[in-house]
């Protein structure tokens, strides 16, 4: 990877890192990979943050396939093969399930059950992290879609500790934005394997996303400007809680 390039990722990995206490020495941390050149991507980095950091911590990835046709494991295997992390593939039938269900549910019940997944699998595996490939356009969009279809103003956080603490969530690319992983997985040649998910195209976010790729077209400083402000809330400039 060129040293602009890494500068620039590692300067933004390393303020979300910090400023969230993503990680301790003796960490246990499992990788939920996607198949995506986000979660691909966060396996390589966390990997080579290791190697570098003042730390030590264990490190594995997992593969949900999630039923659908064609079949994700097999290329996401491939890919993680030469990544030098321990990893598992495991299949389920969250997809046909998802497909008896309504549309407008489908998408919260299968994310729900991939979510518990890994809960359960962390536990199995003693981990006491589970890293998501979630990056600052995530956060963006979730914010919009707990504004306008839940009617509260939240978005997902890079940290987030549950189960009393014997568990947190993070996200270390959630500083980092769509582009500037992208590129870095074209240099390091990671591939992103196609989502086979038939609602991938039409669901909420989709919607969301083609909304801001709109609005940022002719004001590329908006996206950084909503991250901003999700960090610079005015309480006192908003409607009393009912």
């Amino acid at each position: 990877m060129t040293g602009k390039l890494w500068q620039g990722l590692r300067r933004r990995v390393g303020q979300a890192m910090h400023r969230y206490r993503m990680l301790a020495d003796g960490d246990r941390v499992l990788v939920a990979v996607s198949g995506g050149v986000d979660s691909l991507f966060l396996v390589w980095l966390l990997a080579a943050w290791r190697a570098k950091a003042p730390i030590d911590y264990h490190l594995a990835a997992v593969h949900l396939d999630m039923g659908f046709e064609p079949a994700t494991g097999p290329a996401v295997r491939q890919r993680l093969a030469g990544q030098g992390v321990p990893f598992s593939v495991i299949d389920t039938d969250f997809g046909a399930r998802a497909a008896a269900e309504e549309a407008r549910s489908a998408c919260f019940h299968c994310a729900r059950r991939r979510r518990n997944r890994l809960f359960e699998i962390a536990r199995q595996e003693g981990c006491n992290k589970i890293a998501f490939g979630h990056h600052a356009g995530d956060l963006i969009e979730t914010f919009f879609l707990n504004l306008f279809y839940s009617g509260n103003l939240s978005t997902m956080v890079p940290r987030q500790d549950l189960f009393g603490g014997r568990l947190a969530i993070i996200r270390p690319l959630a500083f980092l934005d769509k582009a500037a992983i992208t590129a870095a997985a074209g240099e390091l040649s990671l591939d992103a394997v196609a989502n086979p998910c038939p609602l991938a195209a039409t669901s909420r976010r989709a919607g969301i996303r083609l909304l801001l790729d709109g609005l940022t077209r002719d004001n590329p400083r908006l996206k950084a400007n909503i991250l901003a402000g999700l960090a610079n809330v005015r309480p006192d400039y908003l409607l009393a809680p009912r």
